[in-house]
C-alpha cells in the first residue's frame, strides 16, 4: 500500500518561505515522478511543480518558477518543495503526487497515481 504523508505548510507573510515535504511509504522513489498541485477555495485543483527522481527532469509552472524548487532525499525516501517569496495568490491546500509511470513528466492531475493528504499553505498580504 502506497502513502504519500505531506507535512509543512502554514501561515507566513508574503515574501516569506515555506518548505513541504512529502514522504512515502510501500515504494521507494526510483523513476516515479512527484508533482505538486494546489487548489484555492472554489478553484480547480491545479498544476504547480514536477520531478522525475531518476534525472534532471523538472518542470515548474509559469507563476512559480524561479521561486519554488523541488528536491529529494533519497535516504528518507521524501520530496520536498521549497516555496520562496511567496505571494498571497500562492494560498491554497498544496497536495503532493506520484506518477509511476516512466514517462515524461507530467503537469495532467490525471497522470498521478496517488496522492498525498493536502496541506494548507496561507499567504497574508
Amino acid at each position: 500500500q502506497v502513502q504519500l504523508v505531506q507535512s509543512g505548510g502554514g501561515l507566513v507573510q508574503a515574501g516569506g518561505s515555506l518548505r513541504l515535504s512529502c514522504a512515502a511509504s510501500g515504494r521507494t522513489f526510483s523513476g516515479d515522478a512527484v508533482g505538486w498541485f494546489r487548489q484555492a477555495p472554489g478553484e480547480e485543483r491545479e498544476f504547480v511543480a514536477a520531478s522525475r527522481l531518476n534525472g534532471d527532469t523538472s518542470s515548474y509552472a509559469d507563476s512559480v518558477k524561479g521561486r519554488f524548487t523541488i528536491s529529494r532525499d533519497n535516504a528518507k525516501n521524501t520530496v520536498y518543495l521549497q516555496m520562496n517569496s511567496l505571494k498571497p495568490e500562492d494560498t491554497g491546500v498544496y497536495y503532493c503526487a506520484l506518477d509511476t509511470d516512466w514517462g515524461s513528466v507530467s503537469r495532467r492531475r490525471s497522470s498521478y497515481d496517488y496522492w498525498g493528504q493536502g496541506t494548507q499553505v496561507t499567504i497574508s498580504s
